[in-house]
């Protein structure tokens, strides 16, 4: 069972066992949201299912949502059905990839240990990574897939609520780290909330610092490394992790992971939904 990251050539002898599999894509663009999907047309790995950010993985309608901000997620009930749908069954293997660094398949990966499901686990280097190992691509759009059998389990992966996070600031049992890009952490520039800036207190660690410049994730010692230097001491069980809408936090969360530091928490609304939240504190540098 593959947890947390699967080689190209680990997923190339995978599919050749004949082992049940599922294997999705989840490219996206958060400033154009049709080109993941035309992107997927254009060349996926034979058989993968396309999976959107908005339309799978949110609830934009505001029916049915288990947290706030940018990208609310749906009730885990409501999701467990999606999944079913997609083609998830119980004792399958799971893989989910991008081409954004692990960017938005991080989001599929996650909300699936969300549900109890931990046989996920992201393809390192993405799309890029399985062609330079020789796997073959198809054209056309995703194939509708036959509907799987999924059992809701509770949930591994803890997250922090709005409330949470307030009652502990300042306090060592609770260390924020915030994925944005340096300039929207400081306060700079913010293209998409309505305030600037970060949470008081928080640590800043850019979600692309974990990869490479080959485009796969940094190896665990050097992510060891670079996280025990950016926490300082702190214990890293206290973490909690978020960005802008509870999306690119997560190649941190799974970066922590891989590096042997634990499954941490996620904050799922993020900066989005700190900031429009009235009296939340934010702070600017």
């Amino acid at each position: 069972m593959f947890t947390t990251l699967i080689s190209a050539r680990e997923l190339q002898q995978r599919l050749s066992s004949g082992a049940p599999l599922r294997v999705f894509d989840c490219s996206f663009e958060l400033m154009n949201p049709d080109a993941g999907a035309a992107q997927y047309s254009e060349e996926h790995l034979p058989g993968s299912v396309y999976v959107h950010l908005d339309q799978h993985l949110s609830d934009k309608t505001g029916a049915d949502r288990a947290s706030g901000g940018r990208h609310p997620l749906p009730s885990r009930e409501t999701f467990a059905r999606t999944l079913a749908a997609l083609g998830v069954s119980d004792g399958m293997q799971v893989v989910v990839l991008d081409r954004q660094g692990a960017n938005y398949c991080g989001r599929l990966w996650w909300m699936l240990k969300w549900c109890g499901f931990e046989a996920v686990a992201v393809l390192d280097g993405g799309l890029a990574a399985w062609k330079a190992a020789g796997g073959a691509v198809e054209s056309g759009p995703s194939p509708g897939p036959e509907a799987g059998r999924f059992t809701l389990q509770p949930s591994t992966a803890p997250t922090a609520s709005t409330s949470s996070l307030l009652q502990g600031m300042g306090r060592p049992a609770q260390t924020v780290i915030d994925a944005r890009a340096a300039a929207r952490f400081r306060g700079e520039v913010e293209p998409l909330d309505p305030v600037a800036g970060h949470i008081p207190g928080a640590l800043n660690r850019p979600f692309a610092e974990n990869i490479g410049p080959d485009g796969l994730f940094k190896p665990a010692a050097r992510l060891r490394a670079e996280f025990e230097h950016l926490l300082a001491g702190r214990d890293p069980a206290s973490v909690v992790h978020h960005c802008g809408s509870g999306v690119s936090a997560i190649p941190n969360l799974l970066a922590m992971e891989v590096a042997g530091l634990g499954r941490t928490a996620l904050y799922p609304g993020s900066w989005s939904e700190w900031c429009n939240t009235p009296h939340a504190p934010c702070a600017v540098g």
